[in-house]
This record gives structure tokens, sequence and C-alpha cells, in this order.
């Protein structure tokens, strides 16, 4: 057995996740197929490095001082990230977050002694959107910055230097597709620049889930959103600061009832529990695995992002109730067990 290397601090335990050879999804694409192990962060998202990357951008640039505070507008995985990175640097935070959110989200950032604002989900365009309200906050509260991870590119950055450099190395230089939905694009933007430095024939493929404005504008050149998603934190109906300049190939779209086949697969096949942004990913990248076979490439290598631990949803994706309430499958397992 090889010895983990011991961590300076804890904020080093962000990034330098494990990949792990997904089977059920490898054998469906007829290639393989790559998950990033994100919930293996302190906070069990993805979303950690994009908060640590944003507080030291604030702190190199001199806005953050100490004792300050950090204010953002998310889902709830950047906040959580934010939390956790604020609490081992001595800072204060503010989260808002839309009311619709998973109700361990919220009692997660309470139990970090986040100070949590929550607001009713409202379209950006909005005054009251939860991304306004906080930047609001942020200029209305001393000592305060503002996160906005959507236009911070510290956020894609960090994925260039971490992310992408990591899947690299994993590989040993062979990868030949990327792919994951967008929520700021920090994610999709920075892996997809980061690995193009490496290797410009690696295709980078957007994958949206309906109810998201992204696949039409990269397949037609226009913002505009059919249906609708459950998935939390991600989906984008603007081209945010992140994703200016993505280097994005081609992209799938994505439906909730597919994406809740492979979190549902990768539970009972591969011990995985994960929430319905990752079955979403997982499905983009088996599409994008077989169209890279039907362009000549042989053996695909194709990664993508788990966002984070089903853990978060028990009281949504993985209860039989609010399936039924969402009109979407219910897993065989939780009617059994009903």
């Amino acid at each position: 057995m090889i010895a983990m290397p011991t961590r300076a601090n804890t904020l080093e335990l962000i990034g330098n996740t494990p990949l792990v050879l997904l089977e059920g999804p490898s054998e469906a694409a007829g290639c393989e197929i790559y998950g990033k192990c994100e919930f293996a962060n302190p906070g069990a998202s993805v979303k950690d490095r994009a908060a640590l990357g944003i507080v030291r951008d604030a702190e190199a640039r001199g806005e953050l001082k100490p004792g300050g505070t950090i204010v953002e507008g998310t889902a709830g995985n950047t906040g959580i990230g934010i939390a956790l990175v604020a609490n081992a640097l001595g800072y204060k935070t503010i989260i808002v977050m839309p009311d619709n959110q998973s109700k361990e989200k919220m009692d997660t950032l309470r139990a970090l002694g986040a100070e949590l604002l929550l607001v009713p989900p409202t379209k950006f365009a909005d005054p009251c959107h939860f991304v306004h309200t906080s930047r609001r906050l942020a200029e209305e509260t001393e000592g305060a910055v503002w996160a906005n991870q959507f236009d911070n590119i510290a956020n894609r950055r960090v994925h260039i230097d971490t992310t992408a450099a990591e899947l690299w190395a994993q590989l040993e230089g062979k990868i030949d597709g990327f792919t994951c939905a967008a929520g700021t694009g920090g994610t999709i933007c920075g892996v997809g620049l980061g690995l193009k430095e490496f290797d410009e024939t690696v295709q980078i493929a957007l994958t949206d889930p309906h109810g998201a404005a992204l696949y039409s504008y990269y397949a037609e050149g226009e913002l505009k959103s059919e249906g609708s998603s459950v998935a939390e934190g991600i989906g984008q109906g603007r081209i945010t600061a992140n994703l200016e300049g993505a280097p994005i190939d081609t992209q799938f779209r994505i439906s909730d009832e597919e994406g809740l086949v492979w979190v549902a697969r990768l539970l009972r096949e591969e011990g995985l529990c994960l929430g319905l942004s990752s079955g979403i990913n997982v499905a983009g990248a088996i599409a994008l695995g077989k169209r890279l076979q039907e362009q000549g490439r042989e053996n695909p290598r194709v990664a993508t992002i788990l966002c984070d631990t089903g853990f978060r949803y028990l009281s949504s994706l993985y209860n039989a109730d609010w399936l039924k309430s969402k009109n979407l499958p219910v897993f065989d397992w939780l009617e059994e067990s009903a």
C-alpha cells in the first residue's frame, strides 16, 4: 500500500481528487469513461476548488482583509466551500440561496456557521435574484467582499491550474474528451482551456440539462431554453464571464430521466452515491465517447466530473414522495422500502 502524503494544512485537502474508471458507463459507451471524484473534497463538492481560488484571489488583490466577510449567492455547494475556507482562514460568511434548494444544503450551511438568507427563485433579470441580492449585501456590509462566482474568472483559473492538470497527469496524457454541465461555467471552461493547452485535439463537450440555454447557444448561436430540470447547481441562461471563450467543440442535452438512470446504476452497481448533476454528466460522457468513436477515434478515453455527494439530496432525489411530486421515476429500492 502506498501511503498518502501528509498535508501541511486543511486547505491542502482541496483538489488532487481521485479519478475512477466507471465500469457501467464504459460498457455503455464502448470506451473508457472516467469520473473525477470531486465529492472527495472537504466540502463534498467540486465547488471547494472555486471557493478556495476566489478567496485566495481576493486576498492577493488586497480586497479581503483579516477578519473580513465573504458574501456569495449560490445554489449551495459554493457556499459550503466558501464557509469551510472562510472558517480555516478566520473570515465570516454570508450566503444567499434560493429557497427551492435541498434542505441538506441549508442545514449544512447553518451547521458551518454561515449566515444564511433564503430568497424565492426568480429570473436573473429580476433584481431580487439571489446573485443580485448577494451583491447588494456585500456592498452594504462593512469589510465584506462579493465572491461573484459567476463572473469572477478566478473561478475558471483554478480549474485551469488544478483540475485540468490533475486529469492530464492521472490519465498520463492519454485523454480524448472531457465533458460536464455548466453552472457558473468555471469548470467546463477552465478544464477545457487547461486540457487544450496540453493537447488541442482533446474534444470539450458541454452537457446541458433541459431548461438551460447553453445547448442552443453552442449548437445554433442563440440562447434559448427548452423544458425544465430539477438538477441543482447546473443550467445557465447567459454567457457568464467564466464562459467567455470557452473551447466548446460539441454539445449534448440530457434529460433528468436519463441522468437518474445513471444515478441509480452508479449507486446500485458501483457503490457511488451521487447527485443528479453527476448523473447528467455521466450520460453526457457516454454520448461523447460514442461520438468520438463515430469520428474514427479508437478506444477513446473520456473524463467527466462527479460533482457532489448524493447525501446532500436525501430529502429530494432519494425521497420517493419528492420524485413522484416532480413526475420523475422512483428508484426501485425506494419503492420497495415504502
